[in-house]
């Protein structure tokens, strides 16, 4: 399953801002129409690292779908930032 929401919250001493939903859905529009282009650069890099291409197209969609369900939580000096991939 591919990302949908990403909650970015951060926190500071003085303020705190609120908690914005921005929709990852929506970089699949641009994402669909640059995916020619895409192939042709992942295979130029993998013609010249000597890499099967299958494996890392495998790879980079292993990766990307799992950050669905990720949190991280970074802690600073009374301040806070949050990332949550829905």
């Amino acid at each position: 399953m591919i990302p949908s929401f990403a909650v970015v919250e951060v926190e500071s001493g003085q303020w705190r801002t609120p908690r914005l939903w921005l929709p990852v859905f929506l970089l699949w529009i641009p994402t669909l129409l640059l995916a020619p282009l895409f192939l042709l650069v992942v295979m130029a890099v993998c013609a010249v690292g000597r890499v099967n291409p299958w494996s890392a197209i495998a790879a980079f969609w292993g990766i990307l779908s799992s950050l669905p369900g990720t949190h991280v939580h970074v802690r600073s000096e009374g301040n806070r930032v949050l990332v949550r991939i829905l």
